[in-house]
């Protein structure tokens, strides 16, 4: 009897959804008729399970509450700042299906996102895009991020709001993807936290922003002709979003924490198809492309003027030699790329300049004016004390800003970087100087900050001239060996520079600290270029030793004479010519 009490009860319960349904149904078509509806949805992020930087196998839990880090490009962090303790748990996989009907889902990311919005930033924003404060024009909406008070505020932003939860399935072990059954939203709108420090290197950032991205991407990321909504990021002042994911030139307005882009969907896609973190490869493998005049000789690119070398010049002394140099190395793999170098008027006087002129670089000034080159869509950076020694053309055409080889860790080194001039990213640069920490207080560590969702360059891209134990030294000379073409595409020459050596050995070798950057192979590789350097003026005159650099040099050599250093390169017969003549001033 009362099991039948409970049937009938039951039966009444669903006739009653049932008729509660159809009259929402009736009334959802008639606004909708009236063009008039805005469909707000609020997609939830699980938390991303860690991964390796390096392939190692991630903890296997977190009791603690910690948020799991990952080992991106955005080096999270695992302080006790991180700490998830003020956001809801999301559910394990035998709560999921009790939570489903929930009409808002846990925020993941709660933590450091319990700021204020200012509103009236929010309305100005929207009203740069449809012309009115109530957001007309824009049909759809899907949230990221926000509290349920935040989302009725929304709904109050834009009044004919339906919103709907929706939660993620995925098991993706690196960053889940947002997966919510509306596609084509007009509007993306995302909270990010903002910790006290270290922001930039926050993993949810770049959860969120990237979930952000593939929610305003129309359709597949494999379209032909992909489509974007707009986004709006809303963070912090002193918390910027990512600059090589929504870069400035594609930012609409900003008022105040509100940041307003109208994404090119093109460049979105192919943001997206790139790895998450640094741990895998932007361009998995170095294929230099055929000469010119070969056969099977690529068409050349259509924006080849748009596409340029740069490196930087702040001394005169160090480095005019090696920039002379590199531009050599550069043309000896056939490119026929722009040359552009950044120098520093205070130290490169005009008899150096001219000089960089004939070895064939445009010259400029200042290290962050690298991205003032507008007359450029890509850029190539290499630093001045690099070698080419095979074709790096393959850059401008595969690799992304910005894209780096790895330094340690999470970090990458600016020796060798790939980037795009904008101005407006020069300017965010500037303004975040008195900011944004650098972690080695140098333009290394600041660029490491400012865009710490960087991608991977294979290493002999940018191939370090450093030995840490035998066995890495003995395959650093089998790299750089006699082979043509050489098993890498540039060394970098850490330590004493070779023009500043003589050319009988490296100098490194003398000087026990600095012997982990001694490398025959590679001195011997700077100086095979050095010798084709055109005209030869220009080797005799801006490769000379100064008197100083000799007799350190002789310094050094007795000091490793003095312990017999078991090397044996302080005993080799110097026959460099550069040792009786003298250097101009």
């Amino acid at each position: 009897m009362t099991g039948g009490g409970v049937r009938k009860k039951s039966g009444i319960h669903k006739l009653l959804v049932l008729l509660l349904f159809f009259a929402c149904a009736i009334v959802a078509l008639l606004v909708r008729g009236n063009g008039c509806c805005v469909v707000v949805q609020v997609a939830v992020l699980p938390r991303p399970a860690p991964v390796s930087l390096w392939g190692a196998p991630p903890p296997a839990s977190h009791p603690s509450g910690d948020i799991p880090t990952t080992s991106t490009g955005a080096a999270a962090s695992s302080s006790a700042h991180d700490r998830q303790e003020e956001s809801e748990p999301v559910a394990g996989p035998e709560e999921e299906e009790e939570e489903e009907e929930e009409e808002l889902p846990a925020r993941p990311y709660a933590a450091d996102s319990n700021w204020d919005i200012q509103w009236e930033s929010v309305a100005r924003s929207l009203s740069s895009y449809s012309g009115n404060d109530t957001g007309s024009g824009i049909v759809r909406v899907g949230l990221l991020n926000f509290n349920s008070s935040e989302v009725a505020r929304w709904r109050s932003t834009l009044p004919a709001a339906d919103v709907r939860a929706d939660s993620n399935r995925s098991s993706c072990p690196s960053l889940p993807d947002p997966d919510p059954p509306l596609r084509d939203y007009d509007l993306v709108a995302v909270k990010l936290p903002c910790r006290r420090k270290g922001w930039s290197r926050d993993v949810r950032r770049l959860h969120l922003q990237l979930s952000a991205a593939k929610l305003a991407l129309h359709g597949s990321r494999s379209s032909s002709v992909p489509k974007a909504g707009m986004v709006l990021i809303l963070s912090e002042s002193k918390c910027l979003p990512l600059p090589n994911l929504s870069p400035c030139k594609h930012l609409l307005v900003r008022h105040a924490h509100a940041w307003l882009y109208r994404p090119d969907a093109a460049y979105l896609r192919d943001r997206l198809n790139l790895p998450v973190g640094s741990c895998q490869l932007a361009v998995p493998s170095l294929r230099p492309p055929p000469s010119p005049g070969q056969p099977g000789a690529a068409p050349r690119s259509s924006g080849i003027g748009r596409q340029a070398y740069a490196t930087v010049l702040h001394s005169a002394d160090a480095y005019v030699c090696g920039a002379i140099a590199l531009a050599q190395s550069i043309r000896q793999t056939g490119s026929t790329r722009d040359l552009v170098a950044l120098v520093d008027a205070q130290n490169v006087g005009a008899e150096q300049r001219a000089a960089l002129a004939t070895a064939g670089w445009q010259w400029n000034y200042s290290k962050f004016r690298l991205w003032q080159l507008t007359d450029y869509d890509k850029v190539v950076f290499l630093d001045a004390d690099l070698l080419v020694l095979r074709g790096m053309d393959f850059l401008f055409e595969e690799a992304p800003e910005l894209s780096a080889t790895a330094n340690s860790g999470v970090r990458f080194n600016s020796g060798v970087m790939v980037l795009e001039p904008c101005s407006c990213t020069f300017e965010l640069l500037m303004a975040g100087i008195h900011d944004i920490d650098s972690y080695n207080g140098g333009d290394q560590g600041y660029l490491n900050e400012v865009f710490p969702w960087w991608h991977r360059l294979p290493r002999r891209a940018n191939l370090l001239k450093y030995a840490w134990d035998e066995g890495s030294r003995a395959a650093q000379a089998r790299a750089l060996g006699g082979a043509e073409p050489a098993e890498v595409h540039a060394v970098h020459y850490l330590g004493i520079k070779p023009w500043l050596c003589y050319r009988d050995y490296d100098c490194n070798w003398n000087v026990p600290a600095l012997r982990r950057f001694a490398s025959d192979e590679a001195h011997a590789r700077w100086w095979a270029v050095h010798d084709r350097i055109q005209p030869a003026e220009l080797r005799d005159r801006f490769c000379a030793l100064p008197e100083a650099q000799k007799a350190m040099l002789e310094q050094h050599r007795r000091e490793a004479a003095a312990v017999h250093a078991p090397d044996g390169h302080w005993n080799r017969t110097i026959t460099d010519p550069r040792r009786l003549i003298k250097a101009q001033h």
